[in-house]
């Protein structure tokens, strides 16, 4: 297990998107959720969109979710449920036995995967955010699944902590992707440490705020990560991150990842071997008015700076989170693209992707929140929405137009 290291102090960094900023001191960020804001619609598909929507399912708050080989499905709830529900959403189950979390602004039960031989060992591996006193940080962990009547995890284990248990409640990341070879990747957000435009956590390769970790499934650092030579810790893959909130491997066992940038600059990055991906040095996007920086720029990417670009960038910002590629197998013209879930913007984000590169696709406004698509066994889609009408969410799958 990686052992945390020693907390040191900051400043806020208040993390608004732009329709936040025309109503400061009106809302409440919740994990993405924004209270004062007026009720969502019903996801709806756009006219020129090649597909239809149906629901599927009501839920509350969902942040993740993962197909079983069966078709079934495990749904992360941010409050901390983990929701076992049948191939057609009709029937559900709480799988028990998974740790208490601490659910508060942008933290709670987080992502979920199974092991990649999880056939053989019915492992699960799931990421949730952990209170100590009045601080929490972001924890992975496993247990072995248990099927039935009544679900349950057993033998749960922590593979990690994260490097700082702080009051601020946002930018924990927890995302997990298992690459071809079975090395576990995992995402830790930059907890909101940063100071001006000062080089702080996220560019010390000694901590493991704002980075992208390679393990073992044990959790353990996998040998040959590249900066344990330089003095950096042995589990860092990069660094230089601020909110990563989605990792996802291609066919061809490329990393993608994407994260939400400051005022603008949301991005997406194809992840290498300890690369610096610039944060807070240098972002498309600028800082927030109010301290501590007031709405000072920062820097752009620029060719030669030192730090690798992004393949895409959005200002205004989409508000990224959870993110799939595409097999293709009902929409063959999207093979190998990357789908996002966009918050502020209420849509679905296609990046169209080309090998090593990346460009922008087709944004669907879909009128709501959506938290999290996945790609469900057959290749239709499927979305996790925020709700409305006294709900916190919703499951729903896209199909092609007849």
């Amino acid at each position: 297990m990686i052992k945390p290291t020693a907390t040191v102090a900051s400043k806020p960094d208040r993390s608004p998107r732009p329709w936040a900023i025309a109503l400061a001191g009106a809302f409440v960020l919740t994990g993405g959720a924004v209270a004062a804001v007026g009720a969502l619609a019903e996801p709806s598909a756009p006219p020129n969109a090649p597909f239809r929507i149906e629901e599927i399912a009501d839920l509350d708050q969902p942040w993740a979710m993962t197909f079983l080989p069966d078709g079934r499905m495990l749904i992360t709830e941010k409050a901390g449920q983990l929701l076992m529900l049948s191939a057609d959403g009709k029937q559900r189950k709480t799988v028990t036995g998974a740790p208490a979390v601490t659910s508060q602004g942008q933290g709670g039960l987080m992502d979920v995967v199974l092991h990649p031989r999880f056939a053989k060992n019915r492992m699960v591996y799931f990421s949730y955010s952990e209170a100590a006193g009045k601080d929490s940080s972001v924890v992975l962990a496993r247990g072995v699944f248990n099927d039935g009547d009544a679900p349950s995890l057993r033998n749960v284990q922590t593979l990690f902590r994260g490097p700082k248990y702080d009051a601020r409640a946002g930018h924990y990341s927890g995302r997990i992707a298992f690459s071809p070879e079975g090395k576990l990747f995992f995402a830790v957000g930059d907890r909101q440490q940063w100071d001006g435009f000062q080089r702080t956590e996220p560019q010390d390769i000694k901590i493991l705020s704002g980075k992208v970790l390679r393990l073992n499934d044990d959790g353990t650092p996998a040998a040959g990560n590249p900066l344990a030579a330089r003095g950096g810790d042995p589990a860092i893959w990069t660094y230089g991150h601020r909110n990563l909130l989605g990792l996802a491997f291609d066919a061809n066992g490329n990393l993608w990842e994407q994260e939400m940038g400051p005022l603008g600059g949301d991005e997406v990055n194809l992840i290498l071997p300890g690369r610096n991906y610039g944060w807070p040095v240098v972002s498309n996007g600028d800082s927030y008015p109010g301290p501590p920086n007031n709405g000072a720029a920062i820097p752009d990417h620029r060719p030669g700076d030192g730090f690798e670009a992004p393949k895409v960038w959005w200002s205004p910002a989409i508000s990224p989170a959870g993110m799939m590629v595409y097999s293709g197998k009902l929409w063959p013209q999207w093979r190998g693209d990357l789908f996002i879930g966009g918050l502020s913007s209420r849509s679905l984000v296609r990046v169209d992707v080309n090998g090593p590169e990346a460009t922008k696709g087709d944004q669907f406004a879909l009128g709501t929140r959506i938290r999290e698509p996945e790609e469900g066994p057959d290749g239709s889609i499927y979305l996790l929405t925020d709700g409305r009408r006294g709900s916190d969410g919703k499951l729903v799958k896209l199909t092609p137009k007849r």
